[in-house]
């Protein structure tokens, strides 16, 4: 998809993969960079390079509940969006009778549900133009179901199956969709995952890569019309075994994980 003059709606952009996002976009010419986050005042701006984006600003996106996804809309509708990537994400992790409850109905909101409620909402004016694509952030969970991720692995799978049911259901339309089994990328929210993790598996050989490097190779993505982004390194054998006889992800989890806390 040719990005030049372009609206892109980056949802979790106030930091992280989704602020990488931003910039990488903002470098194409003529594009229109909407910036999702909760709190749009508190944004810290990024500017377009000469040559690039002809406008990149913080809208109020919401994702924690299905109404506050649809006044988020509703204050936005008025906006053509060429592309939606879906970026926000919650992470829980643990022993399933050790994670919080509200934590777990907030993961599937904001991973799987907001990202569903948000992608029917702007589906319609693509296909009227007949022109658009749809970029859902699947992670590596989606694929590899590994002890200790059971709420976020099963969340993550399902944005896989949603993607790749919309993708053969928008054929003909001239609506794209990729998703993006999202590594370890080095943000904050790496940061926490590991710290959730820690105490039933070894995080510390997790390979990760940067923001920048991710958002680069994301957006090339949507620019060759690419229906997957593969993760890269290690884990894409990972990806790869989760396809194959469960038995191999039984290894690998056997070596990385134990039920008795590590500490």
């Amino acid at each position: 998809m040719d990005l030049t003059a372009a609206t892109c709606l980056v949802t979790g952009a106030n930091g992280g993969i989704g602020a990488a996002i931003v910039r990488e976009l903002a470098r194409r010419p003529r594009t229109r960079v909407l910036a999702g986050m909760r709190d749009p005042a508190a944004w810290d701006a990024i500017a377009a390079p000469p040559g690039g984006a002809a406008d990149v600003r913080a809208v109020k996106v919401d994702l924690s509940s299905r109404e506050a996804v649809q006044a988020s809309w509703d204050a936005l509708s008025d906006e053509p969006i060429d592309v939606l990537i879906n970026n926000a994400g919650r992470v829980t992790g643990g022993l399933i009778e050790d994670q919080r409850l509200d934590d777990i109905y907030a993961m599937f909101q904001v991973n799987l549900l907001a990202l569903v409620q948000l992608t029917q909402a702007v589906v319609p004016g693509m296909i009227a133009r007949r022109r658009g694509a749809i970029v859902n952030n699947a992670s590596i969970s989606g694929y590899a179901a590994f002890p200790g991720a059971s709420t976020y692995a099963a969340a993550k799978t399902g944005v896989v199956a949603f993607s790749e049911s919309l993708r053969r259901e928008l054929r003909g339309t001239g609506v794209h969709v990729l998703h993006l089994v999202t590594p370890g990328v080095r943000t904050e929210m790496l940061d926490a995952t590991q710290q959730s993790y820690a105490r039933h598996m070894d995080t510390s050989g997790w390979p990760s890569v940067s923001p920048d490097e991710w958002a680069r190779r994301t957006v090339r993505a949507i620019e060759s019309d690419a229906a997957l982004l593969r993760p890269g390194n290690r884990l894409e054998l990972a990806r790869l075994a989760s396809r194959g006889p469960a038995a191999l992800l039984d290894v690998l989890s056997a070596r990385m994980f134990t039920r008795a806390p590590r500490d």
